[in-house]
C-alpha cells in the first residue's frame, strides 16, 4: 500500500501548480518522533493497526480543510487510535491536502510498529496516539529546536526579536476555534525586515495555546540567541522566525478583513447581522437548547466569535425573559457577569447576542470525569472566588440590587483564563434598594439549587442566591453534583453528604479525590462556607458581602453551620410548583455546548411566564 500511494503523490507532484513548493518540501520530514510518551507498540495483525490504517486513509476526506485542521478517532478501547494533522495556517487547501497525505504515509514508515508518533514538515504536522490528545498541548517540555547557525550582527536583534515573538504569541492565542496562526513583521535593521509566525492546534484554549507559546519563546531564548533564524517544534504549538519572507504574506493579510463596526441603537447595544453570523442558524453551529429556545455560536465578518440566543417562536417564556434580560444586561458591568453585546428585532426574530465564551461553562467541566482533571484547585477557588464577586455586584454594588432567582454550574461560563462569568438573567429579578424580600406564587429556576423558603412559598431574596451559591461551592469542591445519591454513606444528595462528614470530623471526604495538589485547609474552608450558605433558617444564611470576606481572609473567623436544608425534604413539593406553572410545562434541557448559558445542569428546571 505504501508504495502504490507514495507513487500516486508523485504523480500529484506534478500536477499541482509548484510555486509554493520553492520553500517547502513535503515529502520529508523536518523532525519526527516515534515515542512521545506511552512507547508501546503494535504488531502487523493487531486491531490497533487496522484502525491506524483506516483512521490515516481517510484524514483529508472528511474534514474542512480548508481550515488546516484536522482530528479524529477510531476504534474502541484499547485499541482506539486519536489523530491530529495540522497544516500551517498559510497554506492554501490543495497543498495543506498534499502535505497531510504525504506525511500520513511517511509517518508510519518512519515510525514502524509504535502506537505513538509525530511528524513535521515545512507545511504540516501530523501526530497520532493510543491516548487521548485532543484539547490539550501535552507534556510541556517536548520540544525540537530548529535554527540557522549563523548568528545576527545588529546589536538590538534579541529585543527586536522578543517583541515580534511575543506579538506572535498573542495573536494567535487569541485565535478561534479553526486557526490559531499569526504570522507578522518587523523591521530590525538597515530596513531589513524579521519575520515570524506563531500557531497551535485549534483545538486549544486561548490559555493552553498561550502557554505552549510562551514556553516554546522562552526555549527559543535559551537555545537560539542571536541566531538569524530558529524555529521550536512542541506537541501542540510551533514558533519560527527568520530574517526573509517565508510565508504567503497574501493570504496571511486575507485572513484579518476589518468590516466597519455594527449600527447601535439609542441604548447604546448593538443590533447585529445574526442571520449571517451563523450562517442561517445552521445546525453545525448550534450549541444548545432551552426554555427560551436554541442557541448558536456565530462568527461576524470581523472575525469576533458570538453566542446567539434565539427565541422560540412558539416559546410562552421566551418572550419575558428576552424583555427582562434586555432591560436588565444592559445596565450591568462587571468582569464575572457576561456580557450582552446586543440584540436584533426582525419581524417575528428576537435574538439575544453575547460574547462567546471558549471554555463553556462549569457544568461542562466539571462534572465530567476526564475534562475536570484540568481543574486544579487554584483554578477551581479562582471560580469561587469570581462567582462570589458577581453575585455581590448584583446584590449590592451595581446601581440596581438584583436577585438571579437561577445560578447553577450551566450559567457559570467560563473564559479564556478560566474566569467565571454569571449568565442568563432571563429570571432574574430587580428589588428597590431597599427592598429585602418578595413573594411569588409561580416558581422559577432549577431543581436543587433553590432554597426551601422559595420552592415551598414562593419567597425569595438574596439569600436564594446565597443558598444557591453554596450548593456551587460544594460542586466545585466535591466534583459531584447536587443530586448525587451516595448509596454507601446512607446521604440523599451533595448537601446531606457534606453535613454528615462535616458532623463527623471527615469533612475532607467531601473533597474531590482529583485535587491531589492544593491547600487542603483552603478546601476545607470552602466546604465550611458553602454549609454556612446552605443553611435552611434564612438569617443564619452570610450575606454574600460576608461571603467576600470569609474568602478574601483566612484571619476571618466563620461560625458554625447549623443543619443544611437537604434537597429531599422539599423535591416533592419544589416539582408539584415546577409541574403545574404554566401551559408551557417543565422543560428538561440537553447540553452540547454550555456557551449557550441556558441549560439545567441537574434535572428539573422551573420556568415562568409571569408573576
Amino acid at each position: 500500500m505504501s508504495i502504490i500511494s507514495l507513487t500516486l503523490l508523485s504523480f500529484l507532484y506534478l500536477i499541482i501548480p509548484t510555486t509554493q513548493f520553492n520553500q517547502l518540501d513535503f515529502n520529508k520530514f523536518i523532525y519526527y518522533n516515534c515515542s512521545i510518551k506511552s512507547g508501546n507498540t503494535y504488531t502487523e495483525t493487531s486491531n490497533y493497526h487496522s484502525n491506524l490504517d483506516t483512521l490515516l486513509s481517510n484524514l483529508t476526506s472528511n474534514t474542512k480543510i480548508d481550515y488546516g485542521f484536522y482530528n479524529s478517532s477510531y476504534g474502541q478501547n484499547p485499541d482506539t487510535v486519536y489523530v491530529i494533522g495540522l497544516c500551517r495556517g498559510d497554506l492554501n487547501p490543495n497543498f495543506c491536502r498534499y502535505c497531510l497525505n504525504s506525511a500520513t504515509i511517511l509517518l508510519p514508515n518512519k515510525c514502524p510498529n509504535q502506537k505513538e508518533a509525530m511528524g513535521y514538515n515545512d507545511g504540516c504536522i501530523v501526530r497520532y496516539s493510543d491516548q487521548q490528545i485532543f484539547g490539550s498541548y501535552g507534556n510541556p517540555e517536548f520540544s525540537f529546536p530548529y535554527f540557522d547557525p549563523t548568528n545576527a550582527t545588529d546589536t538590538n536583534f534579541n529585543a527586536t526579536l522578543n517583541d515580534l515573538l511575543q506579538k506572535l504569541a498573542k495573536k494567535a492565542a487569541a485565535g478561534d476555534s479553526r486557526h490559531k496562526f499569526a504570522a507578522l513583521n518587523v523591521e530590525h535593521m538597515y530596513k531589513k525586515d524579521l519575520y515570524g509566525l506563531a500557531q497551535c492546534t485549534p483545538d486549544l484554549s486561548e490559555q493552553d495555546c498561550g502557554k505552549c507559546l510562551k514556553k516554546a519563546i522562552m526555549e527559543l531564548n535559551h537555545c537560539c540567541n542571536d541566531k538569524i533564524g530558529a524555529r521550536i517544534i512542541k506537541l501542540s504549538c510551533n514558533v519560527r522566525y527568520e530574517d526573509y519572507l517565508f510565508y504567503d504574506k497574501n493570504v496571511v493579510d486575507s485572513l484579518q478583513p476589518s468590516p466597519p463596526p455594527p449600527a447601535s441603537n439609542h441604548r447604546g447595544l448593538r443590533v447585529w447581522p445574526c442571520e449571517l453570523a451563523t450562517d442561517n442558524f445552521s445546525v453545525e453551529n448550534k450549541l444548545g437548547e432551552g426554555g427560551f429556545g436554541p442557541v448558536y455560536k456565530g462568527r461576524l465578518s470581523s472575525g469576533r466569535e458570538i453566542a446567539v440566543k434565539r427565541l422560540s417562536m412558539d416559546s410562552g417564556q421566551g418572550d419575558s425573559e428576552f424583555k427582562n434580560e434586555v432591560s436588565l444586561v444592559a445596565k450591568l458591568q462587571h468582569r464575572n457577569l457576561v456580557k450582552l453585546l446586543g440584540f436584533s428585532l426582525e419581524r417575528k426574530e428576537r435574538l439575544l447576542v453575547y460574547e462567546f465564551l471558549p471554555n463553556k461553562s462549569l457544568d461542562y467541566l466539571l462534572f465530567d470525569p476526564i475534562k475536570r482533571t484540568h481543574l486544579d484547585w487554584e483554578t477551581r477557588y479562582k471560580i469561587i472566588g469570581g462567582i462570589g464577586r458577581g453575585i455581590l455586584y448584583l446584590h449590592e454594588d451595581s446601581r440596581l440590587r438584583i436577585i438571579h432567582r437561577d445560578l447553577k454550574a450551566s450559567n457559570i461560563l467560563l473564559d479564556e483564563e478560566m474566569n467565571p462569568k454569571i449568565s442568563d438573567f432571563g429570571m432574574a429579578k430587580l428589588f428597590s434598594i431597599n427592598q429585602t424580600q418578595s413573594n411569588t406564587s409561580r416558581i422559577v429556576g432549577t431543581y436543587g439549587y433553590m432554597a426551601p423558603e422559595y420552592a415551598m412559598h414562593g419567597q425569595f431574596s438574596i439569600k436564594s442566591d446565597v443558598f444557591s451559591f453554596g450548593v456551587l461551592v460544594l460542586e466545585i469542591v466535591s466534583g459531584k453534583r447536587n443530586n448525587t445519591n451516595f448509596h454507601e454513606e446512607k446521604a440523599h444528595d451533595l448537601l446531606s453528604f457534606a453535613w454528615k462528614n462535616w458532623r463527623e470530623g471527615t469533612a475532607s471526604n467531601t473533597i474531590d479525590s482529583l485535587l491531589i495538589d492544593g491547600s487542603r485547609k483552603e478546601m476545607i474552608r470552602c466546604i465550611h462556607i458553602g454549609l454556612l450558605c446552605v443553611q435552611e433558617d434564612i438569617a443564619d444564611r452570610p450575606t454574600m458581602a460576608n461571603v467576600a470576606l470569609m474568602l478574601s481572609s483566612h484571619s476571618f473567623s466563620l461560625p458554625l453551620p447549623s443543619q443544611p436544608a437537604f434537597l429531599k425534604n422539599y423535591r416533592t413539593l419544589a416539582e408539584q410548583h415546577c409541574s403545574g406553572e404554566s401551559s408551557s410545562g417543565t422543560t428538561r434541557s440537553t447540553e452540547r455546548d454550555a456557551t449557550s448559558s441556558i441549560q439545567a445542569s441537574s434535572g428539573r428546571e422551573c420556568n415562568s411566564v409571569q408573576e
